[in-house]
This record gives C-alpha cells, structure tokens and sequence, in this order.
C-alpha cells in the first residue's frame, strides 16, 4: 500500500503538478484567458503523470518502469513546449495544428465562413505572462526539470 516516506518525492511532484494544472484553470476559466490548441496539449502529459504517481501509490508493481515512463513523458513534454516557445518567439513557423481547426479538410464555404467567426486562438500569441515569461516558456523548464528528476529517481530506484 502506500509507503509515505519511500514515495516523498512523488508525493511532493503530485503536490506540484495538480497546482500547475489547477492554476492553468484559473487562468483559463477565471481569469478569462482562452489557451490555443498546443497550450491544452501540452496539459494531457499532466494527466498522464497524475495517473501514473497514483499507480505508484496504491501498487508496488513496475514502480522503477513507471519512473521511466514518467521521464520520458515529460521529456516528450519538454520537446512540445519548447517547440511552442519557438512559435511564440518567432523562431519556428506556426503550424497547422495551431491555425486551423483539424477538420476543417473538406469545408463547405457556410461551414470556413463559421470557423472564422469563431476566435481562434493562435500559438504565437502570449496573453499570459508570470514574471515576463509565458506559460510556454515556463512549461519547458519545468517538464525539463521533471524529466532529469524522474530519471534520477529511476537510477536511485531501491538504493535506500
């Protein structure tokens, strides 16, 4: 069952990652700021990784492959939020993913005239900033951080 001074780490990442996403719901819902489509993206690994330290609590199967897992999820994290950095900063074109809806293939003119109306958010705008740095930026460095952190948790797996 659950063993809190062996899963400390995890329990403070949990801690971390559920107020990251409770925030970026704040902002979203709140505040009113609308994300664009890489910004909800870039929020499933969170998901993903609730699961999977959850997993680790309750079942003490394949908790050093779940490590593992977990790293690579937010290094796979780092490399979309950084790509959406680029966006932003003007380094790297804005791609379809960000400025069309997905099924907009086969539209009937009524149909693009009312997916224009309809206020797309582009990934190259910030209208959010904490401390001069977008959600973007900010999402980089933290699944880059997560990521060194869960493979040193895999390494130090068992050693205490």
């Amino acid at each position: 069952m659950i063993k809190l001074r062996k899963n400390l780490p995890l329990t403070f990442i949990l801690f971390v990652i559920v107020t990251a996403l409770i925030s970026v719901f704040i902002i979203q819902y709140g505040l009113g700021h609308k994300p664009c489509k890489l910004c909800l993206y870039e929020r499933v690994p969170y998901f993903i990784a609730i699961l999977l330290i959850v997993k680790v609590f309750f079942f003490n199967k394949y908790e050093k492959i779940t490590l593992l897992i977990l790293s690579v999820i937010f290094f796979l994290t780092f490399i979309l939020s950084f790509y959406h950095f680029g966006i932003e900063q003007g380094f790297v074109k804005e791609s379809l993913i960000c400025a069309a809806d997905s099924s907009s293939i086969d539209l009937t003119k009524d149909q693009l005239l009312e997916q224009l109306k309809q206020n797309v958010i582009s990934c190259k705008d910030v209208s959010f900033r904490v401390l001069g740095l977008s959600l973007a930026t900010i999402n980089s460095i933290f699944s880059l951080v997560l990521s060194v952190i869960f493979v040193v948790l895999f390494f130090n797996y068992g050693k205490n």
